[in-house]
């Protein structure tokens, strides 16, 4: 693969890193309650119906709708069915007391609920009518025996959870987690809690990338703060390249004289990607880490972020959560293009770019967007006021009361 020497559209780059992938491949067993965030490897099906058999979804009692033609039906009650029993055939004129989730009789053909119903004794009146079938869940209903519920590559959340219990599934076949290093470069960088000397900054990417690279389930390695030489970045990135899928990066991408992420990637291994026609965020690089003595893939992917922290924050997640999701195993062909909402701008934007612009905004109260004030990529404080990004193609201005694309963070960021 060779450097992309002309500067990428968002699309472009996004398809570039996106047809390079190489998914993990190893696999482990986990139990299904462990499961959360991980990257289902192998389609699963149920071995039974779901529900196991006719239930009922209401209190109340169960019939033989041909009893109760009329709606004031009088039966014996003749039985009492919780959840969990099994109940005697029903005879005729009688009807069983039964309670939500519980097995319908064989015999019974509905329920009436009990809001329907006044009980005396033995005795019960029923003042519905019902049709053959009402409130019976059906065995199969939701889910029948040997249907697909899962397909590999799924991520899998709460919902999937529940689904694989539901059908008896204790433990589901996965991808492995993927190994990540990051570190960040700049004699400037200091950490919280440390005395501020003159001319530093507090390292708040390091924080915001964990964060990100945490949310996305990754094991991640943080190699701290490198000191701005080339020497120190070239053994970093081979340090990294030997146990890790994919290295980060923050600072020293741009064309400065202190900037060493290029020549020592270039040095190290290869350089595939640099620069894209996007604000903020110019400056990403991709590439790969040449591995010493190892079997197997002989290079770590490598990703290097702008030092800016809106630049670092937008970039990742237009760009590199998809690539490593791609990684994870998740099917490359749903991660192209963010999904976006068509929305009306409550602002006029008179300032186009020739970059694609990622404008940090969020909703407001008549069902517009509202956009920060100060669009700098140095303010971190725009990411945690809006809901999302507005999408703006290249030269292209805003009057207030456009329709723009909106892409929300709670899309980006799952």
């Amino acid at each position: 693969m060779t450097l992309k020497k002309t500067m990428l559209s968002v699309a472009e780059a996004l398809d570039f890193l996106l047809a390079a992938v190489r998914p993990v491949t190893d696999i482990e067993t986990v139990s299904t309650l462990e499961a959360n965030g991980r990257v289902l490897a192998h389609t699963q099906s149920s071995l039974l119906h779901v529900p196991p058999m006719d239930n009922t979804q209401m209190d109340g009692y169960a019939v033989r709708a041909a009893d109760c033609v009329g709606g004031q039906a009088r039966l014996l009650v003749s039985q009492r069915i919780p959840a969990g029993h099994v109940g005697q055939a029903l005879e005729a004129g009688t009807a069983a007391r039964i309670f939500t989730g519980a097995m319908i009789p064989l015999g019974a053909d509905a329920v009436v609920m009990q809001e329907q119903c006044v009980q005396d004794g033995d005795m019960v009146t029923l003042s519905h009518a019902p049709q053959p079938g009402e409130w019976i869940r059906r065995q199969g209903e939701d889910i029948a025996s040997g249907a697909t519920i899962l397909p590999s590559g799924t991520r899998i959340r709460a919902q999937e959870m529940g689904l694989a219990a539901s059908v008896g599934l204790a433990t589901l076949p996965v991808f492995r987690r993927l190994r990540v290093a990051v570190f960040f470069t700049g004699d400037e960088l200091a950490m919280p809690g440390e005395a501020l000397k003159p001319g530093a900054i507090y390292n708040s990417n390091r924080f915001l990338l964990t964060g990100l690279l945490e949310n996305l389930g990754c094991l991640v390695s943080d190699y701290g703060i490198v000191p701005d030489s080339l020497d120190a970045t070239r053994s970093t990135l081979r340090q990294a390249a030997q146990e890790h899928d994919l290295i980060i990066t923050s600072g020293g991408v741009s064309v400065g004289e202190e900037d060493y992420i290029k020549p020592a990637v270039e040095a190290e291994g290869r350089l595939n990607m640099w620069q894209i026609a996007v604000k903020p965020g110019k400056p990403l690089a991709f590439g790969e880490i040449n591995r010493a003595n190892k079997t197997g893939d002989e290079h770590a992917f490598f990703l290097g972020l702008p030092g800016n922290p809106v630049s670092s924050f937008v970039t990742f997640l237009l760009f590199v959560r998809p690539f490593i999701l791609a990684m994870q195993g998740i099917s490359a062909s749903s991660l192209a293009t963010p999904q976006a909402y068509a929305m009306r701008a409550d602002f006029a934007w008179t300032k186009p770019d020739k970059r694609n612009e990622f404008l940090r905004a969020r909703i407001n109260a008549d069902g517009g967007l509202d956009l920060f004030a100060n669009q700098s990529s140095a303010v971190l404080t725009s990411t945690v006021w809006g809901d999302g990004l507005i999408d703006l193609p290249p030269g292209q201005v805003i009057a207030s009361g456009d329709m723009v694309k909106f892409v929300p963070f709670s899309h980006l960021m799952n």
